[in-house]
């Protein structure tokens, strides 16, 4: 696959109208929290943001993302997958510059090396009372990874051709704090689960690349 054919068409994609919540939902966990989706709450929530990061492998004939594995730590998120990212700092000028600052954080990808092509709809967090908005962007050469290990466990490599599979597309039980019991959709990724927001998150995303193919 051509990152510069696969990056001019996300482009246009991610000019038009997006699916928003009708693409996020497909991934919810069941029952559905409508929490989710009250502009009230996203909008005194605190704020954060997200980065799926498009990046060819050395030879440039493959192209892959990155997700993380959270450190075990006491909070709600411990252990989850997810795409890198954090809570935005009074010092970012905006949510973009968030995206990329927690990247590079992270990960060790320098900032400006990525170039942001867009974003996808923000959504609403509640046991975090986050509002996250994912941007998308790329490198355009493939990145030399160093992780923080304070926030990540580890580094976990997805290719493109692996997170279009919908055979990656699962459901299971799943108990949560309190007793309360779910049925969560996730994608399995590397023989992780990648659930909730994150798996909401890559929802939006191919749903646009269906628009795509």
């Amino acid at each position: 696959m051509d990152l510069g054919h696969l990056v001019h068409n996300l482009v246009k994609v991610l000019e038009g109208p997006l699916p928003g919540r009708t693409a996020q939902e497909r991934m919810a966990p069941i029952p559905l929290e409508l929490d989710r989706f009250d502009q009230q709450q996203m909008s005194n929530a605190r704020k954060g943001a997200v980065l799926m990061l498009i990046c060819p492998t050395t030879d440039q004939k493959s192209i892959f993302v990155p997700f993380i594995k959270r450190a075990t730590y006491e909070g709600v998120h411990s252990g989850q997958i997810a795409l890198p990212g954090g809570k935005k700092e009074h010092t970012d000028k905006d949510l973009g510059e968030t995206a990329l600052r927690e990247t590079e954080e992270e990960i060790g990808v320098p900032s400006d090396s990525i170039e942001i092509i867009g974003s996808l709809t923000d959504l609403y967090i509640p046991p975090s009372n986050f509002s996250v908005r994912p941007f998308i962007g790329y490198s355009s050469k493939s990145p030399s990874f160093s992780i923080d290990k304070r926030e990540v466990d580890r580094l976990i490599l997805c290719s493109f051709d692996e997170l279009t599979d919908e055979a990656i597309v699962k459901k299971k039980g799943m108990d949560l704090a309190g007793g309360h019991r779910i049925q969560a959709p996730y994608y399995e990724i590397n023989q992780e689960v990648v659930w909730g927001a994150t798996a909401m998150i890559l929802s939006e995303f191919l749903t646009l690349w269906k628009e795509i193919k």
